[in-house]
């Protein structure tokens, strides 16, 4: 099955997320009390399928990468649910949440920043499996670090190095590696490839594809580069100033956008083509504050179609076409 194409939901949602919100207060004044709040996510929903990659893509600043921390428990919700497997994240215990890490696992966007300076590859790769205990012994450790590390297309002798010896597209595959040692489930991506080359990011892209026909790895791919997410996503949720604003197959999105806001990013999407032009869509003015953001529909302020209905009635997430649904009260 390739990217693009959608999960037929054959089985129970691997992981469900309901009226998800994080509010950031904001303090001030003398006695550093709560003044305001910056609204990073205001009510996302979602379901997964086993083996499904979702994209989740927008403008800097527009909850994606909040959203992805707050399903792991990274970050604490203000309100919302997340259900993996059926089991309520915001209700375990520390000690079953450790349990659960096992199961999801993330990749963070800078390669450098999330490796430790001062640990050989081997002690980084393998730092979860001593941690929960998953192998007998450092010569158990050492041979799962060697599997993990080919299964990422590094040497062994890569083992006794630092993180500074590598290229960034190294150093992403040997977070690849620390991430899959727990034989997760669902892999939060952040911004995974942004950091790399044009070229590595190809190379990692294509390493994520494999790895997920291979271990039937659930991802949410964040990222704000369209056209990788086209190229990995099965599915793919735009968000626009902490809201999913449509979601769709991958496939049925970049035909045919439903969402103004969608059909503005996609407009903005090179074409390697140069006999082909499309119009490009300018939407007029800036992104609204996240600490007051518009009455009704986010988007209302920049949006050509906006009409007075959008200015008061916020717009559910409903289904125009099958799978496909958009947050519009005048979608295309």
């Amino acid at each position: 099955m390739s990217a693009g194409t959608e999960v037929s939901p054959v089985s129970a949602p691997l992981l469900q997320v309901k009226g998800l919100k994080k509010h950031f207060p904001i303090r001030g004044g003398l006695l550093r009390r709560v003044v305001d709040h910056v609204h990073a996510v205001d009510g996302v929903s979602f379901d997964m399928q086993p083996g499904e990659t979702l994209g989740l893509v927008g403008e800097s600043g527009c909850g994606k990468s909040t959203t992805g921390r707050c399903v792991l428990r990274l970050i604490e919700p203000t309100a919302g649910q997340v259900l993996f497997e059926g089991r309520d994240v915001g209700a375990m215990t520390p000690q079953q949440l450790r349990g659960m890490t096992r199961d999801m696992q993330i990749i963070f966007q800078d390669p450098f920043a999330s490796l430790n300076p001062r640990m050989t590859v081997a002690a980084i790769v393998g730092e979860g499996l001593v941690i929960h205990q998953l192998a007998k012994g450092p010569r158990e450790i050492e041979d799962r670090v060697v599997q993990l590390l080919q299964t990422v297309g590094l040497s062994p002798d890569h083992m006794r190095r630092f993180p500074h010896e590598f290229s960034g597209g190294q150093r992403q595959r040997i977070g690849i590696a620390r991430a899959l040692a727990l034989n997760p489930k669902l892999l939060v991506c952040d911004e995974a490839v942004s950091a790399l080359d044009v070229s590595i990011q190809a190379q990692v892209i294509n390493l994520l594809e494999d790895l997920r026909e291979q271990f039937n790895l659930s991802y949410i791919f964040i990222a704000h580069d369209l056209s990788v997410v086209e190229h990995i996503s099965h599915r793919v949720a735009v968000m626009y100033l902490g809201r999913i604003v449509e979601l769709a197959p991958s496939r049925a999105l970049y035909a045919s956008p439903r969402h103004p806001y969608t059909e503005a990013l996609l407009s903005a999407v090179p074409i390697p083509d140069p006999t082909v032009k499309r119009p490009r869509i300018v939407l007029e003015g800036d992104v609204p504050s996240p600490i007051h953001p518009p009455s009704g529909c986010h988007f209302h302020p920049r949006c050509p179609r906006a009409q007075a209905q959008c200015r008061t009635e916020a717009p559910v997430l409903r289904e125009l076409a099958p799978g496909h649904r958009a947050a519009c009260h005048f979608p295309n």
